[in-house]
């Protein structure tokens, strides 16, 4: 009883004119921030702090978190169009959007975009509420060996995000973890990897590398379309309405997805970046025609926003219970919190009721005004795929150059796009798939700190990563997912040896 008092006395806060207007101006700039390629969500809260020292805290929390989880909504929009990730988060829509949009099926695409980003962040709302305390007692229990074995069972399952061979996916995981570990060390300070280039003292911008492996490479794709129409024929269907049984379809993958997010959301440095890609794995290795997904499954598009739409919301767990950043937006966030003199906690809830449970009402009415929001422009947003390729893709570019490019105010940033874009072309005329790739880089950093903590806390020993429940069983799960990985593929090996000798 005294949660559903709560609840509606966030409600009562959330509601109040003021509250609403901020939280209606943020869900709007989050969209929009979503929407246009590479703005970062990161550098537009920087951008608006400053608004928030004129502003109650309540009002100026939720105005930060419309930002953040208004963007997971705008960000899968370009990816299904162009092909281009508006935030990292959103780059493994790209595999399965896209085509879908290539078939005639944008508005079908987009409408389930939409439906999955409001289940997915309601039930991490719903969990945020209900399961806070026991949330965070689970994320207690990871340690650095934890850590590195759940990433390291997040690689191997990355191997299944390439379409095809399974070891051009391993290979692709390996060459992502290369990329991620240049830079600096964070143990030594040294710079690793950077040949003498200053500018990769601090590694390879994250935005860059998805924008050039995926958007900028599929521009090189079809440069010479310029001067013809879109990818999609001027005849392609534009219904805004679901395809017959895509509802069915992407019921169970948008509960799945939602799981993943809200248990990998509390997680510090994983994130939703993470469990769209850990989503995504999954539901490829559950289906029952895997080669559909990178041509076109809706399951590809539902999985993943509701995973990272949950892990949107969850993340505020250990800001707001623990004062415990996961990423550097929620270190946004708490420093939001400091500014106005509120010490996030364990007493955070009883000290500060109005500010706890008026965001957490806020995340609700923030993803209705986003549903409102976006349902009657699935058509607009279809329409622009019968702009001409000539118009369509330079203006895209534009926004993609000026978005690199304010990530760190350098034109380096912006070379390296085009740089990294001519090996995304390379790669696809190979059939190499990317994004394996980009997890590879996101989890390669976590992977190798972890690893070595976990080392130096066990004085060297091996037997950490055993030793720890949580940690045995990832291992487990590694050698498991291992040995089906290598049957399944001398399989597929044996029905093409028995194919070519029927015909034979």
């Amino acid at each position: 009883m005294d949660l559903l008092a709560n609840v509606m006395h966030g409600f009562s806060v959330a509601l109040q004119w003021e509250n609403l207007g901020w939280s209606l101006f943020g869900v709007f700039m989050g969209n929009l921030i979503g929407v246009l390629p590479g703005m970062g969500v990161l550098a537009s809260i920087s951008i608006l702090l400053p608004l928030t020292y004129a502003m109650t805290p309540v009002a100026a929390l939720m105005m930060l978190a419309g930002i953040y989880y208004g963007a997971q909504y705008g960000g899968g929009i370009t990816c299904i169009l162009l092909n281009l990730p508006g935030t990292p988060s959103h780059a493994v829509t790209c595999l399965d959007g896209n085509p879908l949009a290539r078939q005639g099926k944008s508005g079908s695409a987009l409408f389930m975009l939409v439906v999955s980003s409001f289940i997915g962040a309601s039930i991490g709302i719903t969990v945020m509420i209900l399961f806070s305390p026991v949330l965070v007692e689970v994320a207690f229990q990871f340690g650095p060996a934890e850590y590195f074995s759940m990433m390291m069972l997040g690689l191997f399952a990355g191997a299944t995000l390439a379409k095809g061979s399974a070891i051009k996916g391993v290979a692709m995981v390996f060459l992502g973890l290369l990329f991620g570990v240049v830079g600096t060390d964070v143990n030594t300070g040294t710079i690793r990897y950077a040949f003498g280039i200053m500018e990769l003292s601090d590694g390879v911008q994250l935005v860059a590398l998805a924008m050039g492996l995926f958007g900028l490479a599929d521009f090189f794709a079809n440069v010479n379309r310029i001067g013809k129409a879109t990818l999609i024929d001027n005849g392609s269907r534009m219904s805004v309405r679901p395809e017959p049984g895509d509802i069915r379809k992407s019921a169970a993958p948008i509960a799945r997805g939602s799981v993943i997010g809200s248990v990998l959301g509390i997680l510090p440095g994983t994130g939703a970046t993470i469990a769209s890609f850990m989503s995504y794995a999954t539901e490829k290795r559950l289906s029952k025609t895997p080669g559909r997904f990178g041509a076109g499954a809706i399951e590809g598009v539902a999985g993943p926003e509701a995973a990272n739409n949950s892990a949107a919301q969850t993340s505020f767990i250990p800001t707001m219970s623990l004062g415990i950043p996961g990423d550097s937006v929620m270190a946004l966030m708490l420093g939001a919190l400091i500014i106005h003199g509120i010490q996030p906690g364990p007493q955070m809830v009883i000290e500060h009721a109005d500010i706890f449970w008026g965001l957490v009402a806020s995340f609700w009415v923030g993803n209705v005004l986003l549903v409102v929001m976006n349902l009657p422009l699935i058509g607009m947003w279809a329409k622009f795929l019968k702009v001409p390729y000539k118009y369509l893709y330079p203006a895209a570019l534009f926004c993609v150059c000026v978005g690199v490019y304010s990530t760190n105010n350098n034109l380096f940033d912006v070379g390296m796009v085009l740089v990294l874009g001519l090996v995304g072309y390379v790669f696809l005329k190979l059939r190499f798939s990317p994004a394996p790739l980009l997890l590879g880089f996101v989890l390669g950093p976590m992977v190798e700190e972890n690893f070595r903590r976990a080392l130096l806390l066990s004085r060297g020993s091996m037997s950490v990563f055993v030793d720890r429940p949580i940690s045995a069983a990832f291992v487990y799960a590694i050698f498991a997912l291992a040995a089906w990985l290598t049957y399944t593929t001398f399989r597929d090996r044996r029905r093409v040896r028995r194919l070519i000798q029927t015909q034979a």
